[in-house]
């Protein structure tokens, strides 16, 4: 790879690297990436890992990519091996990939860093997405914040890490992310976000107010703020772009991504290069769920409090069926219960693993060549959680509802005898508590809860009765096959749900390399 013709991005909170997965992964029509990480950020030590262990990948061509690395990813060498081996592409990974905590990191250091991956490169893009957990509705109303943030939580004003950059080191151009929740946060019973908007347009003047007596002048002549899906009304005295804070949010599923994902994500270009309002995202029809988990290997679900073999397995599920279904359970219901239990033929992969040699393969023709990578003879991350048996039972009556009535059953839905013994199960907070993705849709959005158990996340078919695993959301985030996850699997989860999805990031970098033009 030419460094010296690729335009240099500086990735803020990387995560495992979605966001800047898709920027890398743009290629002119010659084939040349567009884009190179210079630096990513990250301070979780298993994501820190999977960046650092994708930035190895990358520092190959694409066809040139060492056999060794698909050894360590059918857990055939250690990575220490696989970075013996190339030991001046491991330097340059762990260079690019640094493990370092935003707003905890002297500010001296991270700007010592971005100078150094930048070598006084101008034309260059800041990326990332400040951590998403405190704006979440979820977030807030599991910490019974409703609209109100907690002043305590440090995440809260991560986002400033994020403007004091644009500040100091000027980017032409820079793209943020967040979750929609963002929107309707509030802070003293002020909405954060227009706090956020302000700050990012006029990031000098805000960076001068948080130093207070230790100013130094920034010279950033501050940026115009754009939606990468719908066009200003108008703009202002000052050449503000006219928006409305609804504007900013992208649903992936009109561009291409089979899932059910909003997240806020603006656009700045710095006012004094700006000439002309950059594209829009060209929208596409729904991708289905079906499209991209269908043709996985079958796998099963684990018992975690009972003996666990397929046999028992088997099992436990069809004493469930035989020995009397709930009465309250609808007949075409409990028909499809009977049915599918009945016709029951047991994963070949059993529960499967962190590789699973299989020949893998999508419907999904005019991305098979994102997703599948033939040199690695299988599939990663693919293993399947345990669970107890009385969830194994809603996963079952879940999954058969979904396929009878083409929708995930509330909890309303569920027999008594099936409920769980949680305190809010009949008092309707969380009546989703049991969701099936649904064949034939685009999947509900990934996000981290999908590390706690799996409820979230019910697998369609009822004959594998369990949740999805890593590779599954995995693929449903856009992930290529051969992107490994590191650490153990609740890190792998978190780190999936709280990714931007990559093919979705390369349609948002194609706008930006025709801005920088």
């Amino acid at each position: 790879m030419n460094k010296h013709l690729t335009i240099p991005v500086i990735d803020l909170f990387a995560g495992p690297g979605g966001l800047g997965e898709g920027f890398a992964s743009l290629t002119d029509k010659k084939g040349k990436r567009v884009f190179r990480i210079a630096l990513s950020i990250e301070k979780d030590t298993n994501a820190h890992q999977t960046l650092e262990l994708r930035s190895f990948f990358r520092q190959f061509e694409k066809d040139d990519v060492p056999p060794e690395y698909y050894k360590y990813l059918r857990g055939e060498i250690t990575k220490d091996d696989l970075f013996k081996a190339y030991y001046k592409r491991s330097l340059a990974a762990k260079k690019e990939a640094w493990k370092a905590e935003l707003g905890k990191t002297s500010p001296e250091k991270v700007d010592e860093r971005i100078r150094e991956a930048l070598k006084n490169e101008k034309k260059w893009v800041l990326i990332g997405g400040p951590p998403c957990q405190a704006y979440s509705v979820i977030g807030r109303v599991r910490q019974q914040w409703q609209n109100g943030l907690d002043e305590n939580d440090p995440r809260v004003f991560l986002y400033k890490e994020y403007y004091r950059i644009l500040a100091v080191h000027n980017p032409p151009v820079f793209v943020m992310e967040n979750v929609k929740g963002l929107l309707s946060s509030k802070l003293s019973e002020k909405l954060i976000f227009l706090e956020i908007l302000n700050d990012l347009e006029n990031p000098a003047e805000s960076y001068e107010k948080l130093q207070g007596k230790n100013k130094s002048k920034s010279e950033c002549p501050g940026y115009y703020l754009f939606s990468f899906v719908k066009k200003p009304i108008g703009y202002d005295l000052n050449g503000r772009p006219d928006l409305e804070p609804e504007d900013f949010i992208i649903k992936a599923e009109n561009y291409g991504i089979p899932q059910k994902r909003h997240r806020v994500i603006i656009l700045g270009i710095r006012k004094d290069i700006f000439t002309k309002e950059p594209d829009l995202l060209e929208p596409k029809d729904h991708i289905i769920i079906d499209k991209v988990i269908k043709k996985l290997p079958r796998v099963r679900s684990g018992l975690s409090k009972e003996r666990d073999n397929k046999d028992n397995w088997n099992k436990v599920l069809k004493q469930f069926v035989n020995n009397g279904l709930p009465p309250k359970i609808e007949n075409d219901v409990r028909q499809y219960m009977i049915k599918a239990v009945g016709n029951l033929h047991l994963p070949g992969k059993d529960r499967g693993a962190e590789f699973v040699k299989y020949d893998t393969r999508i419907s999904y023709e005019e991305e098979t060549e994102w997703f599948i990578d033939k040199r690695l003879k299988g599939v990663c991350n693919h293993s399947t959680r345990a669970h107890l048996t009385e969830d194994l039972y809603r996963y079952l009556f879940a999954s058969c509802y979904a396929k009878v009535k083409g929708k995930s059953p509330k909890l309303d839905d569920f027999p008594s005898t099936l409920l769980p013994k949680h305190k809010n199960a009949k008092k309707g907070i969380f009546s989703d508590r049991f969701r099936v993705q649904i064949w034939g849709e685009p999947s509900r959005t990934i996000t981290s809860h999908i590390s706690k158990d799996g409820h979230y996340y019910i697998h369609p078919d009822p004959t594998q009765c369990r949740s999805l695993t890593v590779r599954e959301a995995a693929r449903i985030q856009t992930f290529p096959d051969n992107y490994f996850f590191c650490g153990p699997k609740t890190s792998q989860y978190v780190q999936v749900g709280n990714a931007v999805p990559p093919i979705l990031a390369q349609k948002v970098a194609c706008v930006i390399k025709k801005t920088l033009k």
